[in-house]
């Protein structure tokens, strides 16, 4: 063999090992589990590992052993739960972002009122103990922004929100802005899971509609879906979850623990 033919057989030869060497390690799924939290082994010891409608079933046993409070009651419990943290004479609001005064909670203009972001007629469950005073979907709003999302479901695009910068509106739906986008679709999320329709009140389910009006559904899934994975629970979100566990119902937004079980569920 010559000089030059022994070069270009080295050459050959060693191909395979440049190939093996710039293969990239094989991407796997996030398994359902792969959050880990203080309660794991404890408040969601029955859930962890699953997946699926067993993953759902299993959450709605969980969360369902729960304190109701009154409607009234609410008014109190969002001055601890959406209180600002760097002033804590004031609450946060959802969708503006705004730090209000506790004090002024009412129904004028420049008060702040309950919003339910499962909107009360979507299965029309109204103010009653239960899913109308379910803390985990009740945040502190203006009361004017309120009033613009009214029952709309949730979807991307319209136009601005007076009062809100970075939210939307059109005819049938609202954006939150994005600080807020992944709060609302944990707390839509968590109403599906907690009311099933075994007990006194209808059974919440996500849809893809954004015409859903009185039916117990509310929309659209898919984007909740992504608002989910674009903004992950931030310090503010996390805890109100453990004010709301310690303080006042006794269970847990698990979307907010576990934000991957979205996906392993829908």
């Amino acid at each position: 063999m010559s000089v030059a033919q022994r070069g270009r057989w080295q050459l050959w030869a060693a191909i395979p090992a440049v190939l093996a060497a710039l293969v990239l390690p094989t991407v796997t799924a996030t398994p359902a589990d792969a959050t880990t939290t203080a309660y794991d082994s404890t408040y969601y010891k029955n859930a962890v590992g699953k997946t699926g409608p067993s993953l759902k079933s299993a959450l709605h046993t969980i969360i369902g052993k729960q304190t109701r409070i009154s409607y009234d009651a609410v008014w109190n419990a969002l001055k601890t739960t959406d209180q600002d943290p760097n002033n804590t004479n004031n609450v946060v609001l959802l969708y503006s972002g705004t730090s209000r005064a506790k004090s002024l909670n009412g129904g004028d203009v420049g008060d702040w009122n309950r919003e339910h972001v499962w909107a009360q007629s979507h299965g029309n469950f109204g103010t009653s103990a239960g899913p109308g005073t379910d803390l985990h979907h009740l945040r502190a709003a203006d009361v004017q922004v309120n009033s613009i999302r009214g029952n709309k479901d949730f979807d991307n695009g319209g136009s601005p929100v007076s009062g809100a910068p970075g939210s939307y509106t059109d005819s049938n739906s609202f954006e939150p802005r994005d600080a807020d986008k992944g709060d609302v679709a944990r707390m839509i999320l968590y109403m599906a899971v907690r009311y099933e329709g075994d007990d006194a009140f209808a059974d919440l389910e996500p849809n893809e509609s954004t015409s859903n009006g009185s039916v117990p559904w509310h929309g659209r899934l898919s984007v909740l879906k992504q608002w989910n994975e674009q903004d992950p629970p931030s310090a503010f979100e996390e805890r109100r979850n453990d004010v709301i566990y310690t303080s006042y119902q006794g269970n847990r937004n698990p979307f907010i623990d576990h934000p991957e079980w979205v996906e392993a569920i829908w």
